[in-house]
C-alpha cells in the first residue's frame, strides 16, 4: 500500500532526527503516525533505547483532535511529602460530557526524576498523571517519556551528574567543564547534537560556535537546561526549526 504524503514526510524528518533507527522500528513508528496522527515534527514522539514513546505534546494533541472534554488532576495527599519533595497526583480524564472518566496516578521524588528537575518534582508527578489517563482513554500501548524516572538516563550520563555544576574553565567551547555539562544535556533529554549546535550558534550571534565566548556558551547551557526542564517539548520543536540548516550543512 502506497504511503501517503504525510507519513512520508514525517518517516524523512524521522530519520534526519534519529539517523541510528532501523527497519523495524521505522515500521513501528509508522502504524504509530498512521493510527494516532502523531507527529514527530512536532515532537509528538521520542526513542529511548530502541523504543518509541509519547510525549505529553503528544498526548494532548490527540486529546485535542478527539475533542477531550476535560482533564482534571489532585494532589493525593496522603501520599504526598512535600518536606521531602514527595508528590502524588490522580488525573481524571473525561473524553467527553456523559463520560464516568479514565483516572491515572503519576509520582515523583528526588529518586525518580532527572537530577536537572530538582525542586519540580510536584510539576512531573501531575503530567505522569494526565499522561497515564491519557493513556489509558485513547488506548495508547506505548508508554509516555515523561514517566520514565531518573533510569532513563545513559549509563554514562548517570556517572557524570557531578559534572552539571558550571564553573568557569578556558577552553573550546567554553571549556571542559561546560562542554561536559552541554553534552550531558544532549544525552539526558535524547537532543540532536548537530541542531543543539546550530541553535547554540544562533544563541550565542556567531557563525561558528568556536567563536562564541566562555560567558555565552555558560549563558546557552543554562538556557538550555532551563527551557528543557520547564518544556521540553517546545525545546524540540525550537529545535526541529533547524532541520533546514542541518541539511545544508550535510
Amino acid at each position: 500500500m502506497r504511503r501517503s504524503e504525510r507519513i512520508q514526510r514525517e518517516l524523512v524528518a524521522a530519520s534526519k532526527i534519529w539517523p541510528q533507527i532501523h527497519a523495524l522500528q521505522a515500521e513501528r513508528l509508522e502504524v504509530l503516525l498512521k493510527t494516532y496522527r502523531f507527529s514527530v515534527k512536532r515532537g509528538d514522539l521520542q526513542i529511548l533505547n530502541g523504543q518509541w514513546y509519547v510525549t505529553h505534546v503528544g498526548l494532548l494533541g490527540l486529546a485535542a483532535r478527539r475533542r477531550c472534554c476535560g482533564v482534571h488532576t489532585e494532589a493525593v495527599e496522603a501520599l504526598c511529602k512535600q518536606t521531602s519533595c514527595c508528590w502524588t497526583f490522580k488525573a481524571i480524564v473525561y473524553k467527553s460530557q456523559t463520560c464516568k472518566g479514565f483516572v491515572g496516578y503519576g509520582d515523583a521524588d528526588p529518586s525518580n526524576v532527572s537530577p536537572l528537575v530538582h525542586g519540580a518534582e510536584m510539576r512531573v508527578a501531575e503530567t505522569r498523571a494526565v499522561n497515564r489517563a491519557l493513556r489509558k482513554a485513547y488506548g495508547i500501548g506505548i508508554c509516555s517519556i515523561e514517566e520514565q524516572g531518573s533510569f532513563a538516563e545513559s549509563p554514562q550520563s548517570s556517572g557524570q551528574s557531578k559534572k552539571l555544576s558550571p564553573q568557569p574553565v578556558n577552553g573550546n567551547y567554553g571549556g571542559p567543564k561546560v562542554r561536559d555539562r552541554l553534552c550531558q544535556l544532549i544525552r539526558l533529554h535524547q537532543l540532536d547534537a548537530t541542531l543543539v549546535k546550530s541553535y547554540a550558534t544562533d544563541f550565542c550571534g556567531t557563525k561558528t560556535l568556536r567563536e562564541a565566548s566562555r560567558e555565552q556558551v555558560e549563558n546557552f547551557v543554562t538556557h538550555l537546561a532551563d527551557w528543557a526542564e520547564k518544556d521540553r517539548n517546545a525545546l524540540l520543536c525550537q529545535l526541529n526549526s533547524y532541520l533546514g540548516s542541518k541539511e545544508g550543512a550535510a
